[in-house]
């Protein structure tokens, strides 16, 4: 076997090791780490929780005879931290440990390590391989180097349309507040999943009114992400799900007023260009992604805008003939699949890359 086919099977058993943690890890990225001896893993870990050993840890700690740490390979996906944090440095224990060769998948941009990991290892003599399966790399933990890179969060676009291409009928005339359902509760419970992973969620104005969502996780397990509503002029009344309390919630608006109790009131400073706003609002808090789940108003805004990084787009059997259009993404969807009575097309925005 090749030295560079290796390390690519190395450094992709890394990479799933460290997708098990999604969703866990945040606002931390996800690693993996196998550490190989003459051909053989002997030890293996991954980065299970925020403020818990990182990946390198977990995977030294896992060998059974030391002693060949020496003579082995150690494989991760992401540069080792180099700071001293909730944990001690990951590049000093490799160095303490005598490990003489490490293969990186890709550089830790985040400024508190940004290559000081990979110059104390090769300071102290140890043979460095980086870029194996980068791009794998970098795809794994996309929402931690976008915010990081781009000083923004990752930017998801979800939304379901008829075969038609609508997003809802017309309920201009309609009173009540409920959703029109396009898809099945596979469909739906998938969303949910998604919402335990992203940090934040966010609709605006029309959607809050006419389907009175509650944004939360309750089809799936795990912690509800923080519910952002874009209501630029006040008009929510404050009897919404929404306003409830049960979660934390930010309001973003123009003129509204404070709420309730954990819903906080953010105003905009810059109402001209209101999403620019609601993003850098959500970089100042440390919040690293945001799906937006709103009508065709707040949709056409990001895509017009080309405020987006990933769109997710379930395609149902019905069909509206007439309502609210849903946008239009110019380019190839990057992959899809049937799911449950629709299928899912996955799209990723590529002037951005």
């Amino acid at each position: 076997m090749e030295a560079q086919s290796q390390d690519q099977i190395y450094m992709q058993r890394c990479i799933h090791l460290a997708s098990n943690a999604e969703g866990n890890t945040y606002p931390n990225p996800m690693v993996g780490c196998v550490i190989v001896h003459e051909g053989r893993i002997i030890g293996e870990g991954y980065h299970r929780k925020a403020g818990e050993p990182h990946a390198e840890v977990n995977a030294i700690n896992s060998v059974k005879d030391e002693s060949l740490l020496k003579k082995s390979t150690l494989y991760v996906n992401l540069e080792p931290c180099a700071h001293y944090g909730k944990t001690p440095p990951c590049s000093l224990l490799i160095r303490q440990k005598k490990i003489p060769r490490v293969v990186v998948g890709c550089t830790d941009t985040f400024s508190k390590v940004a290559g000081r990991g990979i110059e104390m290892l090769r300071s102290a003599g140890v043979d460095v391989k980086v870029g194996v399966l980068e791009e794998e790399s970098r795809e794994l933990n996309r929402r931690f180097f976008t915010f990081h890179e781009q000083q923004r969060p990752y930017i998801l676009l979800k939304w379901a349309q008829t075969r038609d291409g609508f997003l809802d009928i017309d309920r201009t005339v309609l009173d009540e507040a409920r959703p029109t359902w396009i898809t099945d509760d596979w469909a739906r419970r998938m969303v949910h999943k998604w919402r335990r992973v992203e940090p934040s969620i966010l609709v605006g104005t029309v959607t809050a009114l006419k389907d009175n969502p509650s944004l939360t996780v309750r089809d799936w397990s795990g912690p509800n992400p923080l519910r952002l509503v874009l209501d630029r002029f006040g008009k929510l009344p404050h009897t919404l799900t929404l306003f409830n309390g049960q979660t934390p919630t930010l309001v973003f608006t123009e003129q509204g007023s404070p709420v309730s109790e954990n819903v906080e009131t953010v105003y905009l400073e810059s109402p001209e260009n209101p999403l620019i706003a609601v993003l850098e609002e959500l970089y100042r808090r440390g919040i690293q992604s945001v799906m937006v789940e709103g009508g065709g108003i707040l949709l056409n805004a990001f895509t017009d805008a080309g405020l987006w990084d990933e769109a997710r787009v379930f395609v149902g059997e019905k069909w509206f003939l007439s309502g609210v259009q849903a946008p239009k993404i110019k380019q190839k969807p990057q992959s899809w699949e049937k799911f449950g009575n629709s299928r899912l097309f996955i799209y990723r925005n590529n002037s951005l890359t």
